[in-house]
């Protein structure tokens, strides 16, 4: 496994974070460190037809070494780490034979690690865990999803013996800014359908995942000088705290769980003249999240006949629930699950609280549901991969292209 550990560490350490703020692709030049990292890697396994374009979209292709037509299938993941969480000097943290107890990831400024808090640690006592140290995030998500992606290929490589179709796979920036698939060129890519290694826990196959809609909510206020304010002044700041105050407090992330939307408001800026709120709205099925929608901009209409046209919303579509695109096609699923049943991993299937690269992609032609890459606790210092996990992805990666050939025999 070292050569995972290698491999992936040596990635981490490349600060890829991306600025929703930005509107180049990719959102910041740094990202195209790893990407061209990526691009003379892929040539220096063997892989053909490696290209980055000019967004920084790396592909390549495996050819097949079959004499019979199967099926072209894709693995995809992004380089890019999350905006949330510092990404910048990564000091990956490597403790072999977990002993199921606290890990000390900074003892200076006392950050623990601890399963009485992250109760899924426990069940990776006795295996090597990467953790942070602290300071910044590990950007397991989805670097080890590229991991297990060259790894894969270069297995297949060196293993000539495993018959197998032609694969792509394409590494992508600006997923966790939601542009990860703007720009992918699905006839490019030329796969009938594909699976992002972009998961979280060991055996996650998802084909279910949010509608998702951003939200800006706008109040223009009046200033006056407030010992003469009476009748004048409009305080944009109280105003829009009173938006807040009429959202369903119970639908919010912290109270919802499986399938159950929410509203979740993560900025707020403002004075007396002018103050704004951002947020997004999120839920599985369509009709309920279009009545979300609904209910906000009733709640603004409600709130501008009180105080008059200094309250706007803007409501903008993500993205949708792949589920309607994956249902017509499910053996792509059905052959990922028999996968990880032939390696002895129980399939974990359940819907996605969250959004990939693959919900765009399917709704662009391109079936791709989710399969796990191993990472726990994206997006923040307490974040940590097991090393089995993403050894276990790589195999799943494997046999998913084994069971593709295997299966395109049988039906001929």
């Amino acid at each position: 496994m070292q050569n995972i550990i290698d491999r992936f560490i040596s990635y981490v350490k490349i600060d890829t974070q991306s600025d929703p703020n930005s509107n180049t692709t990719p959102s910041t030049e740094k990202q195209w460190n790893l990407a061209n990292k990526l691009a003379e890697e892929l040539k220096a396994i063997g892989m053909e037809d490696v290209s980055i374009d000019e967004n920084a979209y790396v592909m390549a292709t495996l050819p097949s070494n079959l004499d019979r037509e199967v099926p072209t299938i894709g693995f995809i993941s992004h380089f890019d780490t999350s905006p949330d969480f510092s990404g910048t000097n990564v000091n990956p943290q490597i403790i072999e034979n977990y002993d199921g107890n606290d890990i000390i990831l900074n003892e200076e400024k006392n950050i623990i690690l601890s399963p009485n808090y992250f109760s899924d640690l426990k069940q990776y006592k006795g295996q090597t865990l990467i953790t942070t140290d602290g300071n910044t995030l590990l950007g397991a998500d989805d670097k080890a999803g590229i991991t297990e992606i060259v790894t894969a290929m270069e297995y297949l490589i060196n293993n000539a013996h495993i018959h197998h179709g032609p694969v792509r796979v394409a590494f992508t920036p600006d997923e966790e800014i939601g542009r990860g698939a703007h720009k992918f060129d699905v006839k490019k890519f030329g796969a009938q359908w594909a699976y992002t290694m972009d998961g979280s826990q060991i055996g996650e196959l998802e084909y279910e995942n949010f509608n998702a809609a951003s939200v800006k909510i706008k109040v223009q206020g009046k200033s006056v000088h407030p010992g003469y304010a009476k009748g004048k002044m409009i305080n944009a700041v109280i105003i829009a705290n009173e938006f807040l105050s009429l959202m369903p407090k119970k639908e919010m992330p912290q109270f919802t769980s499986y399938r159950e939307g929410f509203f979740h408001f993560y900025d707020f800026k403002g004075d007396v003249e002018y103050a704004e709120i951002n947020g997004i709205i999120r839920d599985h099925d369509r009709d309920k999240f279009d009545a979300r929608k609904e209910l906000l901009q009733r709640v603004v209409f409600d709130l501008t006949e009180r105080f008059g046209d200094i309250i706007s919303i803007e409501i903008k579509d993500q993205y949708y629930n792949m589920k309607e695109k994956i249902e017509p096609v499910m053996h792509i699923v059905d052959i990922a699950e028999q996968a990880m049943k032939d390696l002895e991993i129980e399939p974990l299937i359940k819907p996605i609280r969250g959004g990939t690269d693959g919900s765009q992609l399917s709704y662009m032609g391109l079936p791709c549901p989710n399969i796990f890459a191993g990472g726990h606790n994206f997006h923040g210092r307490y974040e940590y991969v097991p090393v089995e996990s993403m050894k276990r992805a790589t195999d799943v990666i494997v046999k998913i292209i084994e069971l593709t050939a295997k299966y395109y025999n049988d039906e001929a």
